[in-house]
């Protein structure tokens, strides 16, 4: 969007209580599942600290994948009092009902209540995704304040409210802060494609009955699953979870990660391999391998600009395929075009892949070329030297060398490629 020169104004929420393991009403609270994975004591106090150590975890996540911050990252434990006031506008238009354990949404009040998801009241089974409270008037009513009592009782997070000593339920908190820095209607809203039928949906349905707004949002855009194995998404709250943490403890780095991920269109699963990964691991050093030439050569001005015409198409082209919702191969494609087109300058060619790389964000303008100690080179020499030579044996040990050290090469027709572990390439031309 800020490629195309629209003023953006994005926020990330934090969801840091009242959500759930089902995403409709049902199971253990996945704040409290972490105080217990934690070994931490069950305290209002507690539940703060894993809170923040997660959100500053994401946030660093965050950064090593090079993502634009967004300009709010709004907490739900901060925004109870924007919650209960929507609850009561719900209340007062007859779109929320009181039982005994709690304040729910009824959805019979709402004309299309399934139409982001395609689906209709009939086609959903009654008490088929959440526990059945019999005071309920439809068994699909979801919560929108959980009062403290019951099973409930005992839960550490609760707030003071006009209805009861309580906390939210996980729709109203996403409208709530939604709503209260993008306005009563926005343009984008994002998420997993798993939350359509049930979370996605709540929330159109919660908003727009207190609101009066049609439509709340004016486009969805749902991610497709990272899956481990075909069928199998990677979640949080399975055992199947890999982070980035574990990538770079296997000599991946989060770029890496964030370019593989730019090879699928957002909305198709993509399956994880360390083979797929290693993949593309290999085009990502090539990539920044060929951007550090050009960026080495633009230095030294070696080349005039050549071809207006060229860069104009290739332009048009990747701007193009990013507002063919967000088609990131073929941006890429683009990208791999520029770099091969002998027609086009160093210059031209450079300033072409940086200004796309504002959209890919693959760090390629701050790339920069390792200082490579002398004792390694003279090693690579040396092992270049046994090779020449056919002592397979001593080149082996001399690799080895060099990886103890901390670097590894890769051989290639034209030369070697030298690379201190996690960092990038230096090519080491034969003569």
């Amino acid at each position: 969007m800020v490629f195309n020169k629209y003023k953006v104004k994005q926020v990330i929420n934090i969801t840091d209580v009242g959500h759930l393991v089902s995403d409709a009403d049902a199971g253990e609270d996945k704040m409290m599942k972490a105080l217990v994975r934690e070994g931490l004591e069950p305290t209002a106090k507690s539940l703060l600290k894993i809170a923040d150590k997660y959100t500053r975890a994401f946030h660093s996540d965050f950064k090593k994948l090079n993502l634009t911050e967004p300009a709010k990252w709004p907490k739900a434990t901060k925004h109870i009092p924007e919650m209960i006031k929507i609850i009561e506008t719900l209340l007062k238009k007859g779109f929320a009902y009181e039982t005994s354990a709690a304040i729910y949404y009824d959805i019979s009040k709402f004309k299309n209540y399934g139409k982001l998801a395609k689906i209709s009241l009939e086609q959903l089974e009654a008490g088929a995704r959440v526990e059945v409270d019999q005071e309920k008037k439809n068994p699909l009513d979801f919560v929108l304040w959980f009062k403290g009592v019951g099973k409930h009782a005992k839960h550490i997070m609760q707030w003071d409210s006009p209805f009861s000593r309580g906390f939210p339920g996980w729709h109203i908190e996403c409208s709530a802060m939604a709503t209260k820095y993008l306005g009563k209607q926005f343009d984008i809203h994002t998420g997993g494609m798993d939350h359509i039928p049930i979370h996605h949906t709540n929330e159109i349905a919660q908003s727009e009955a207190a609101f009066n707004v049609k439509p709340w949002v004016k486009y969805w855009m749902h991610n497709g699953f990272l899956e481990l194995s075909k069928g199998e998404k990677m979640a949080k709250s399975g055992e199947n979870f890999v982070t980035l943490s574990v990538l770079e403890e296997k000599g991946f780095d989060a770029l890496v990660y964030k370019y593989f991920c730019l090879g699928t269109s957002y909305r198709k699963p993509l399956m994880f391999s360390w083979e797929a990964l290693e993949g593309a691991q290999n085009s990502f050093s090539k990539l920044k391998e060929r951007v550090l030439d050009l960026k080495e050569s633009n230095q030294k001005n070696i080349e005039k600009n050549q071809g207006k015409n060229k860069i104009e198409k290739y332009q048009k082209q990747f701007l193009s395929a990013v507002n063919d919702d967000l088609n990131t191969p073929q941006a890429l494609a683009v990208v791999w075009d520029v770099l091969k087109d002998e027609k086009l300058g160093v210059k031209e060619k450079y300033d072409l892949v940086i200004n796309f790389d504002k959209v890919l964000g693959l760090g390629l303008k701050d790339l920069r070329k390792d200082n490579i100690p002398k004792e390694i080179l003279d090693l690579v020499k040396e092992r270049e030297t046994a090779r020449n030579e056919k002592d397979w044996s001593k080149a082996d040990k001399l690799r080895d060398k060099i990886s103890e050290k901390g670097y590894s090469i890769e051989d290639e027709k034209e030369g070697v490629n030298v690379k201190k572990n996690n960092s990038n390439q230096i090519k080491i031309k034969k003569k």
